[in-house]
C-alpha cells in the first residue's frame, strides 16, 4: 500500500517515506506509528490504540510516547503550531488530518484502508539471576538465536528507539531471533544491587540464556565490554554456543594493561562520574559520547547523552565502569573452541585497535576483520555498518538479501583479501 499526502509518499510495502524523489530517514517504530495514523485517519487514535499496535500492549512512559509522536511530526515537517497533518485531540488522542490518496504499486485502483503491521515487535520479560537480581531481557525476530551480551549501559526500550542502536538491532532482528538484556544496575533490570562485578555480569548472561534459549544452540554476540563475558561463557559452555562474534572488544580492562597513565585516568573518571553523571547539563557525559560516536550528528549525540543519564545512577555508572576496567580474560582466550569472528574499527577512540588484534591473536582459528572508522558504535550511514553485517551474515551462513531497513546485504567473495579478512597469528602480538 502506498499513501500519498502533500509531497510525501508512505510506502508500507517497501517501508519507505519519501518526499518527492528523496527518501526521508525514519526509525522503524516511528514509521509504524506514522503508517498506523495514516491508515486509520478516519478516527481518533487513542493512547491505548498506540500502545497495543506499536508497543504490543506494553506500558510505556508518557515521554516515550510523546517522543515518538514528535519524531513522526518531524519526519513530515509538521512541527508548527497549526498541526496540519498530525493533530492532537485534547484528552482523546491523535488523528491524521491530511488529505490522502492510496494505491497499490502498479495500479491506479483505490484500495480500502488497512492497518499497518510490523513483525519487529520486541517482547520484554524478566528472569532472576542466582543472587535474586531481576534481569530484563527482550526477544524479537525469528530464526537462528543470537544472544547479545550486555555492554556499557543498555536500555531495552531506549536502545530500540535510538538512532545510535536501532539500525543495528532491527537489521539483526530481521534475520535472526535476537535476544538481548539489560545487565544489573542499568536499564530495566534491578538498579539497587549488592554486587556489580565481572563475575556477576557473567551470571546475568547465564541467567538470560538459561531462560530465553530453551536449551537450543545459539550465536553469542559481544560488543565492547560484553565481549569478555561472551568469552567466559563460551569457555564454560562450548556445547551451547554455535558461533562467537566479538566487536570492539578487549581481553584486558584499563587497569590490567600495565599502563600507569591509563589507571590514573580511570581513577579520575570514577570521581567525576560520581559527582557529575546525573546532572541535567550533559557536559560531562559528552566526554564519553564524543569518544563513542565522534562522527555522530547532533541528534545522535543527544540520544546517547540522554541514554547515559536515563539508564542508571551516577554511583552505578561508576561501579559498572570499575568492573569493566578490572576485566582480564587473557588466560581464557586459548581455551575458546567455538568458531569465532573478531571485528574492530581501526581508529576506535574507546577501545584501541590493538586490543581487538590481541583478542583475535589469542583465540585459536579466529577470523579478524578490520573495519574502517573511528566510532566505537558504528552509525547507520557509515561503511563499517554494511561491512559488519556482511561479515556476520556470511559467518552465520545466512543467504544474501535485505535487512529490515531495506539495505542490501552484500557477501564478499574473497574473505582472504587483506582489507577484508585477516587471520592474526599468535606470534604477531606480544
Amino acid at each position: 500500500m502506498a499513501f500519498y499526502f502533500e509531497e510525501y509518499c508512505l510506502d508500507t510495502a517497501r517501508r519507505e517515506l519519501s518526499q518527492g524523489t528523496h527518501l526521508v530517514p525514519v526509525e522503524p517504530q516511528v514509521f509504524d506509528l506514522l503508517a498506523f495514523l495514516v491508515s486509520n485517519r478516519e478516527r481518533v487514535i487513542t493512547k491505548d490504540d498506540l500502545l497495543e499496535e506499536i508497543w504490543g500492549g506494553r506500558v510505556v512512559s508518557e515521554s516515550t510516547l510523546t517522543s515518538r509522536i514528535n519524531a513522526a511530526r518531524r519526519a513530515v515537517d509538521d512541527t508548527g503550531a497549526e498541526q496540519r497533518l498530525i493533530r492532537t485531540i485534547a484528552r482523546k488522542g491523535f488523528r491524521f488530518v491530511g488529505t490522502v490518496t492510496t494505491e497499490l504499486a502498479g495500479s491506479d485502483e483505490a484500495l480500502p484502508i488497512l492497518p499497518a503491521a510490523s513483525s519487529l515487535f520486541q517482547r520484554v520479560q524478566f528472569c532472576t539471576a542466582t543472587d535474586g537480581v531481576r534481569i530484563a531481557y527482550a526477544t524479537v525476530g525469528e530464526g537462528l538465536p543470537i544472544v547479545k551480551a550486555g555492554n556499557w549501559l543498555n536500555h531495552l526500550e531506549y536502545d530500540w528507539e535510538s538512532p545510535v542502536w536501532s539500525h543495528l538491532l532491527s537489521a539483526l532482528a530481521s534475520r535472526y531471533l535476537l535476544i538481548r538484556y539489560d545487565a544489573r544496575g542499568n536499564g530495566l533490570s534491578d538498579w539497587d544491587v549488592r554486587e556489580i562485578s565481572f563475575d556477576a555480569l557473567v551470571r546475568d548472561l547465564e541467567s538470560v540464556i538459561d531462560t530465553a534459549t530453551a536449551g537450543k544452540k545459539f550465536a553469542l554476540l559481544g560488543i565492547s565490554q560484553g565481549c569478555a563475558a561472551c568469552i567466559d561463557y563460551a569457555v564454560r559452555h562450548p556445547d551451547r554456543v554455535s558461533h562467537l562474534i566479538l566487536y570492539g572488544g578487549f581481553a584486558r580492562g584499563r587497569r590490567k594493561r600495565g599502563c600507569a597513565a591509563e589507571a590514573e585516568k580511570a581513577d579520575a573518571l570514577m570521581v567525576l562520574m560520581r559527582s557529575g553523571w546525573g546532572q541535567e547539563n550533559p557536559a560531562f557525559r559528552q566526554l564519553f559520547t564524543s569518544q563513542f560516536i565522534p562522527d555522530g550528528t547532533a541528534d545522535q549525540m543527544r540520544w546517547f547523552n540522554d541514554l547515559q543519564r536515563l539508564t542508571t545512577t551516577p554511583e552505578n555508572a561508576a561501579r559498572i565502569r570499575y568492573a569493566a576496567d578490572e576485566i582480564d580474560v587473557s588466560g581464557l582466550l586459548a581455551r575458546v573452541t567455538v568458531p569465532t569472528l573478531v571485528l574492530h574499527c581501526r581508529d576506535d577512540a574507546v577501545q584501541p585497535f590493538e586490543e581487538g588484534r590481541r583478542l583475535a591473536a589469542g583465540i585459536p582459528g579466529s577470523r579478524f576483520v578490520a573495519l574502517e572508522g573511528r566510532n566505537h558504535l558504528f552509525l547507520k550511514d557509515e561503511p563499517a555498518r554494511c561491512r559488519f553485517l556482511d561479515e556476520v551474515h556470511r559467518f552465520l551462513g545466512a543467504p544474501p538479501g535485505k535487512t529490515a531497513d531495506g539495505s542490501h546485504i552484500r557477501i564478499h567473495p574473497n574473505l582472504d583479501h587483506p582489507r577484508q579478512s585477516v587471520r592474526v597469528p599468535q606470534a604477531s602480538v606480544r
